[in-house]
């Protein structure tokens, strides 16, 4: 399913449009005026405008849309015989053009081809970020494509982003995604993590210091925004950074001007900022301890990595992919896991979600005998993934009659409360805290 945004003055053309796109399945938005379009576009991923129209034309809501959406898909539709302006069109960035009155199986064809593009250019783009990233980004699950498509479509908007999630979503990945996609990729990609640097020292490692600025400043220190120039600073664990420096990074990203601790002068950057934190941000500027105009300059697009019990049908691909890494790293070519051990391994919490995952992993294959296939008892000596304290033992005990129950009756939920003796709302409560509400394999 494409979003397909229509802008066309033509009450009888939006309606058509809107009827034949909408029956094929696709989410249309229409516009009788582009000047109101254009704060739309954002979420579209293909664009079909008429050429005449009062106020903004066709050509220059064209020009504006590939202004700040280079790679959005445009189809201009023209007045039969118009040639000339179909011509303009396509050398301004159109995708491709339609004369009225135009037909109905040439319109599908020409929207079905750049939704194609759309979707081998994303292709693409995830390729390449994979490759900068170093290992696959795994997951289908609806919730995790959904994070994968606005990362996708913020990579080439150069603004800051903020990246929330629980620890181990995998954050620093999707900082790491987001860079290898924008036009950015080619400049550095540097990390600064505001936790691991003692307060005193913060200043001088995120701005840099001169020469003689404090004891022991024996030479000139380039700070990580320096070093960030041209490409992007990931400020990972932004919660913790120390509240007395949180108005000079308003500043440099706001102006684009660093100081170095101890210098008169102020040298130009150029960065573009991802953060990441499992804090809550909002509740830390109500207590006063995170400034709200820094909040509001990072966070001008937010993105919340769900943690893995909301997308635990992808867990089977990620075990097969991590046993893939460890079995080549260890030299185990002939160790798998057991159809009963992948289903325990579905079954528990992961508070510690996809990095909790992925040690187990590591931990199961290192202690094998490198012959055979590992079985569900090799868990009884996996102490350090299972829950400790009596709530998430608890939470694992109920996640597993959940689980079963709905395996027993083939996924049917009102079965399923019979059995446990609850309600369907009630199952179906649980089933959406323990993650298992889009449960296909797990």
């Amino acid at each position: 399913m494409s979003h397909i945004l229509v802008v066309d003055d033509d009450a009888t053309v939006r309606f058509t449009l809107q009827e034949v796109l909408g029956s094929d399945g696709h989410v249309v938005s229409a516009f009788e005026d582009a000047a109101a379009a254009l704060t739309k576009v954002s979420g579209a991923d293909v664009v079909i405008t008429d050429f005449a129209m009062p106020g903004m034309d066709g050509l220059e809501f064209l020009r504006r849309v590939h202004t700040e959406h280079p790679r959005l898909p445009v189809v201009m539709i023209t007045a039969r015989g118009s040639e000339r302006t179909a011509v303009a069109a396509m050398r301004e960035g159109a995708y491709d053009y339609l004369s009225k009155p135009f037909d109905i199986a040439e319109l599908r064809a020409v929207v079905n081809r750049a939704i194609e593009v759309v979707s081998l250019r994303a292709t693409s783009r995830h390729l390449a970020a994979e490759r900068v990233v170093g290992h696959p980004i795994v997951g289908s699950s609806p919730a995790f494509t959904r994070v994968l498509t606005s990362l996708s479509r913020v990579a080439g908007r150069d603004v800051p982003v903020l990246i929330r999630g629980e620890t181990g979503t995998g954050k620093e990945l999707a900082a790491s995604f987001l860079h290898a996609q924008s036009a950015r990729a080619s400049g550095p990609l540097v990390r600064f993590n505001c936790a691991a640097v003692p307060a005193d020292l913060a200043e001088s490692e995120l701005f840099g210091h001169a020469k003689g600025a404090f004891t022991g400043a024996a030479t000139a220190h380039e700070g990580y925004l320096a070093r960030a120039h041209g490409g992007t600073l990931v400020l990972d664990e932004l919660g913790e950074l120390p509240l007395s420096i949180q108005p000079k990074l308003l500043r440099a990203l706001q102006e684009g001007e660093v100081q170095r601790v101890g210098a008169n002068s102020v040298g130009k950057v150029d960065v573009r900022v991802v953060a990441c934190t499992n804090a809550d941000l909002e509740r830390a500027v109500n207590a006063g301890s995170f400034r709200a105009d820094l909040y509001y300059r990072v966070a001008v697009v937010d993105i919340e990595i769900p943690p893995l019990r909301e997308r635990t049908s992808d867990i089977p691909e990620l075990i097969e992919t991590f046993v893939a890494r460890y079995r080549e790293r260890f030299g185990l070519a002939g160790v798998s896991l057991t159809p009963r051990l992948v289903d325990a391994l579905c079954a528990r919490p992961w508070p510690g979600n996809v990095r909790e995952l992925d040690n187990a992993i590591a931990r199961l294959l290192a202690l094998s005998d490198g012959e055979a296939a590992i079985d569900v008892d090799a868990l009884e000596q996996d102490k350090p993934g299972a829950p400790q304290t009596f709530h998430e033992q608890v939470a694992a005990f109920e996640r597993q009659l959940l689980a079963r129950a709905m395996d027993a009756e083939g996924g049917n939920q009102s079965a399923a409360a019979r059995a446990l003796g609850m309600s369907r709302v009630t199952l179906i409560d649980k089933l959406k805290r323990h993650g298992l509400f889009e449960r296909r394999r797990c």
